[in-house]
C-alpha cells in the first residue's frame, strides 16, 4: 500500500514531536472469527488546543446528546458532511494524521509463514492464491486452523488441526499455485510443536497474533522517519503493561526509530486521543467496506492520503484503491 509522504515537519533542528494514538477493531487474537476484519491504528499530530477545537466543532455540527462521541457518530449517513469535512484536504487533520491498517486474515498468514518458514515475504503470494486454489470453504478452514495454531489459548490440538488441514488441501488440490507453499508448510510440524510447547511454559510477553504492539512500533517509525524524535500518547489498553511498553521502546530503538517514550492517558481526558479514536474508527470502517466490495469511492478517496504505505494488507484490489498512487 502507499500513503502520504512525511508530515512536513522538517528542518535542521528536530524538537520532540508528540503523537496521540488510538486503535479500532481489536478482537485480541481472534483474527479470523471476530467482529471486525480490519484493525486500524491512528496517530495525530495536533496541539491540545487544535484537537479540542476539532472535537468542539464536531459536537457543534452533530449535536448529539451523547456524553462521549465515537467514530460511529461521524459514520452515520445523516452526518456525512461532517465526516467529509474532517477528512478533507482543508480539514483540521489533513497532513497531521496517519493511520496504519491491518487486514486481519492476511496478518494471520504473514505471521504463520514467518514462524514456520522464516519467509513472511511469501505471505502475499499464498494469500492471493489461496482462495482461488482451495475455494472459499477450504481457504477459510486454513485461515482458522492457522489462527488456532498461533494463538496463545489452548483449543484442542491446534497442531494436528493445522497439519491435517494442510494435508487435506494438498490431497484435494495438489496442482495449484498455492500448493507449493503448503508442501513446504507440511514439513514444519517440528517448529509448530516447539512453538506450542513454549506456550505451555507461560504466555509470551508479545503474542504473535496481537496487532496492537507492532502497530505502535510502526506508528512511531512513520512519524520519526525525517529524523525527528517522537513521544507517543496512547489511550489506556490492558495490553499495554509496563513490560510491553518497555518492549515497544526497545523494538523501536533496534529498528532505528526515534521513539522517546510512550505515555498512557484516558481518552476522554485528552482531545488529541479522541481525534485519533475518530480517525481509527473511520478508517477501519472505510477500509473494511472497500475490502468487502461495498466501498464508497468518495470516502475511500478522502481516506487515501492518511493511509500508511507500510500497512499490512493482502487483498490487491482494495489495497490499490486505498493506496495513494503518487505518494510513497
Amino acid at each position: 500500500m502507499s500513503g502520504n509522504r512525511a508530515d512536513g515537519h522538517r528542518g535542521a533542528v528536530h524538537p520532540l514531536l508528540e503523537i496521540a494514538c488510538d486503535e479500532s477493531g481489536s478482537d485480541g487474537e481472534n483474527l479470523t472469527g471476530g467482529n471486525t476484519d480490519v484493525f486500524a491504528h491512528a496517530g495525530v499530530s495536533l496541539s491540545e488546543a487544535a484537537a479540542a477545537a476539532t472535537v468542539r466543532e464536531i459536537r457543534d455540527r452533530i449535536r448529539s446528546p451523547a456524553e462521549e462521541y465515537k467514530a460511529n457518530h461521524l459514520l452515520r449517513e445523516k452526518h456525512r458532511a461532517v465526516l467529509e469535512w474532517l477528512l478533507a484536504s482543508r480539514g483540521p487533520i489533513h497532513g497531521r494524521a496517519r493511520v496504519h491498517l491491518m487486514e486481519k486474515t492476511f496478518f494471520v498468514v504473514d505471521r504463520t509463514l514467518g514462524l514456520l518458514l522464516d519467509e513472511a515475504v511469501e505471505a502475499a503470494a499464498l494469500f492471493r492464491a489461496g482462495r482461488p486454489a482451495f475455494g472459499e470453504a477450504g481457504w477459510r478452514t486454513f485461515l482458522q486452523a492457522a489462527n488456532r495454531l498461533l494463538r496463545v489459548r489452548q483449543d484442542g490440538d491446534p497442531v494436528d488441526t493445522f497439519y491435517g488441514t494442510v494435508d487435506t488441501l494438498l490431497r484435494e488440490r495438489p496442482r495449484t499455485d498455492a500448493a507449493s507453499v503448503l508442501e513446504r508448510l507440511a514439513a514444519t510440524r517440528h517448529r509448530a510443536v516447539a512453538y506450542r510447547d513454549g506456550l505451555l511454559a507461560g504466555p509470551p510477553l508479545i503474542p504473535l497474533l496481537n496487532p496492537l504492539l507492532p502497530a505502535i512500533v510502526r506508528t512511531a517509525a512513520l512519524w520519526s522517519r525525517d529524523g525527528r524524535p517522537v513521544h507517543l500518547v496512547h489511550d489506556r489498553q490492558n495490553m499495554l503493561t509496563p513490560d510491553r511498553i518497555a518492549w515497544i521502546e526497545g523494538a523501536a530503538r533496534q529498528a532505528g526509530t526515534g521513539l522517546a517514550g510512550l505515555r498512557l492517558v484516558v481518552a476522554r481526558d485528552d482531545a488529541r486521543v479522541q481525534v485519533a479514536d475518530f480517525l481509527a474508527g473511520i478508517a477501519r470502517k472505510i477500509a473494511s467496506d472497500e475490502l468487502n466490495g461495498r466501498g464508497d469511492p468518495a470516502l475511500t478517496a478522502l481516506l487515501r492520503p492518511y493511509v500508511d504505505p507500510g500497512s499490512v494488507w493482502g487483498d490487491a484490489r482494495s489495497g490499490a484503491l486505498l493506496a495513494d498512487p503518487v505518494a510513497g
